[in-house]
């Protein structure tokens, strides 16, 4: 009932959609989907790049051209957004203690990210991936869980951060 009358609001009013991190705090944190995003990126740079280097694109390599850049604008958001979720949510006093390095390395992450958004660079994605990388290993320093690099298995094949689990 109670759904009912606020759906029949909505209808009317129009409430805006809001979309958040739990506030409880959860403690479940992880910077895989920002390293994931940033992968992407360099993927979609690697895919433009390709369509940039024809002569002349056909009317569906010009679509195939739109898409994969919104796709690459949709992921330096989500670089962003995972990025902030932890840095506001989980990066308290201790951590910046010991790492003080995190205000300007969360503020690169941001800038970088915002290049790779503007520009078809790989060089750009690049340093966002290490960038993002470098958050990673702090992030996992910081729960005392040792960490390993490894190319990942798929194109861009890329070096990634990971922790290292115990089973």
């Amino acid at each position: 009932m109670l759904y009912n009358l606020i759906a029949k609001l909505d209808k009317k009013l129009n409430f805006p959609v809001v979309m958040a991190h739990c506030d409880i705090p959860c403690k479940i944190y992880d910077p895989i989907s920002a390293q994931i995003a940033a992968l992407t990126m360099i993927r979609l740079v690697d895919l433009l790049n390709e369509l940039k280097a024809k002569p002349s694109l056909t009317l569906d390599e010009q679509a195939q051209f739109l898409r994969l850049v919104n796709q690459k604008e949709q992921h330096g958001l989500k670089v962003k957004e995972e990025i902030t979720i932890i840095w506001g949510d989980y990066i308290k006093t201790p951590q910046l203690t010991q790492y003080p390095e995190l205000h300007d390395l969360v503020h690169g992450i941001m800038l970088a990210s915002s290049q790779v958004k503007q520009h078809i660079s790989r060089e750009a994605a690049l340093t966002l991936l290490q960038q993002v990388n470098r958050f990673a290993e702090i992030f996992w320093a910081t729960k005392k869980v040792t960490t390993f690099t490894a190319v990942c298995p798929y194109p861009p094949a890329e070096t990634l951060v990971y922790p290292k689990l115990q089973a």
